[in-house]
């Protein structure tokens, strides 16, 4: 058995018989909708709080301050106010919350009733907004919108990993984070158009706009099946198994099948999920599942797509060209996440993440220096000349570039494929609600950081991204290819996350392999090939 068990710590793992079927290619896409709503509403919040008419209505002394009818502090300090960031920021504190109940939601409902709901809310939420009067009828439809995210957030990268066949999963599960850059170019380019709506409604037309993507998902979900893991956890051994033929488009799939039975098998024995995650054979999934979205964060995206407009109108753009430059960087967003669903599969997660936070590290030190040259501590100048700004636009392009096809979409698939189905929803929970907490905790602090900070706000990020990078050289193993309930053997041969995986998670005794409650039974072929049967305790 020696040759197992080499072959086990090495790259070998099942290949599952399967096609890139139409059936589920549709399937992933419409779910990947989902990601729509969370774009849309990154994309809307900074070009809505940059128009006056909105100023006006709810953050009047806001808007005589940013038209230098009252003094400000420096150039800087424009958009500082507390109330304005609640604004922005009381959505991630409800999809944390959100989230944290999605799972119990996810896990006995299933995937697309999860769907259902977040976009039920969502849409609740932009028609609240929509017909805001006042500011407390904004939050409350600010808090819905979060909860419709954070049911979304937790289902939906979760369903298209279980549903792709695992040698497309990457390019697939892409597509959740090319719809959220989708509809953060919508939203800028709805915001572009409805600022020049006369009347000053224009704000009601982009918070109103939300309700479209939100049917989409809401339509989409009841239109969708559910995956044959979720069907399995819930006792319908035979639909799943149709369904999984349909998914993969072969007749046999007999091997998936017990694999999944297996592992739904064995997360039943585990009671309370929760607790279970705290165990040490869970520490590298639990370290992930908060070390990534909170570094995910902590680059610093967040500044730009929420406030995109409200930050190069603070460095000197005028209103329309704030707005026009926000939309430049959201068409660079989609086409850098349109190379990543080529590239995802073929160099390998690793490899994506390192050049993104290299690439973003540059970006982020050559725009700290530009803004720094020319406005300093005081931030005094009014206006950047024109070959500047397009200097700093530039930069900021290739770091969304950067972020796109690295921390963007990777923060979620990387996640989403690492937990084993006994913990996934939870997990997918905690990784979601980690996510929300910092874009909430960015949201809410990054004018007031910009108004003391300066430019150093830019060096501040620029640290973390360091961190990042040198977190994921050490600490992050490749998942490129490897069927997603075979994942926990990632742990086992990785130098530092092994001594967590213990011989009793992996244990391999004359031919007999435990895995999470299920007992296998190995057979190596002359050319190391590993054939498994499975059969539950």
């Amino acid at each position: 058995m020696s040759d197992a068990g080499e072959t086990l710590s090495g790259d070998a793992h099942r290949n599952y018989p399967g096609n890139l079927t139409p059936f589920v290619t549709v399937t992933c896409l419409v779910a990947a909708m989902g990601g729509l709503i969370f774009g849309y509403d990154i994309g809307i919040s900074g070009g809505v709080t940059s128009m006056d008419s909105f100023l006006e209505k709810f953050f009047p002394e806001l808007y005589r301050r940013k038209n230098q009818m009252v003094p400000a502090k420096n150039r800087y300090c424009y958009y500082d106010s507390q109330t304005l960031t609640i604004f922005t920021s009381s959505l991630y504190l409800a999809a944390l919350l959100a989230s944290l109940v999605a799972s119990t939601v996810t896990r006995k409902l299933g995937r697309r009733l999860s769907m259902l709901s977040g976009g039920l809310l969502f849409c609740g939420g932009a028609i609240i907004n929509a017909f805001a009067g006042a500011v407390w009828m904004l939050i409350l439809g600010r808090l819905l919108l979060g909860f419709g995210i954070g049911f979304t957030n937790q289902s939906v990268p979760l369903y298209l990993s279980e549903m792709a066949p695992h040698k497309y999963r990457g390019a697939l599960n892409f597509f959740f984070q090319l719809s959220i850059t989708v509809g953060i170019l919508i939203a800028n380019v709805v915001n572009f158009f409805s600022v020049k709506i006369k009347g000053g409604w224009g704000w009601r037309l982009s918070l109103g706009g939300a309700m479209v993507p939100a049917l989409i998902i809401t339509i989409g979900s009841l239109l969708l099946p559910d995956t044959p893991n979720s069907m399995i956890e819930r006792g319908q051994h035979d639909e799943a198994r149709n369904k999984l033929r349909r998914i993969r488009g072969v007749g046999d799939v007999e091997e998936e099948f017990r694999d999944l039975v297996a592992a739904s098998e064995a997360s039943k024995q585990v009671k309370n999920p929760w607790r279970n995650l705290l165990l040490r054979k869970y520490r590298p999934h639990l370290s992930m599942a908060i070390l990534i979205p909170a570094f995910q964060q902590l680059t610093g995206i967040n500044v730009i797509v929420f406030y995109a407009p409200v930050l190069f109108n603070t460095i000197g753009f005028e209103s329309d060209a704030s707005l026009m430059s926000a939309i430049i960087t959201g068409c660079w967003n989609v086409l850098a996440t349109i190379v990543s669903i080529y590239g995802i599969d073929k160099w390998g997660r690793r490899y994506l993440f390192l050049e993104g936070g290299f690439q973003m590290l540059i970006c982020q030190i050559v725009v700290t220096a530009a803004i720094g040259a020319k406005f300093g501590v005081s931030g005094t100048v009014d206006k950047l000349p024109e070959w500047y700004a397009i200097v700093v636009v530039l930069f900021i392009c290739n770091y969304v570039a950067g972020f796109a096809w690295s921390w963007g979409p990777l923060g979620w698939l990387v996640p989403s494929e690492i937990f084993p189905l006994e913990i996934r929803p939870v997990a997918q929970s905690i990784n979601v609600s980690v996510n929300m907490f910092f874009t909430f905790a960015t949201a809410q602090v990054f004018l007031s950081m910009l108004c003391h900070m300066k430019f150093g706000l830019f060096i501040f990020f620029s640290f973390f991204v360091c961190v990042m990078t040198v977190f994921i050289y050490f600490f992050l193993p490749e998942t490129k290819g490897i069927p997603i309930e075979e994942m926990g053997r990632v742990w086992k041969t990785h130098w530092y996350w092994s001594r967590f995986v213990t011989d009793n998670d992996y244990q391999t005794e004359g031919g007999l392999e435990m895995i999470e409650g299920a007992q296998v039974v190995l057979t190596v072929t002359p050319s190391l090939d590993v054939i498994y049967e499975y059969r539950t305790c």
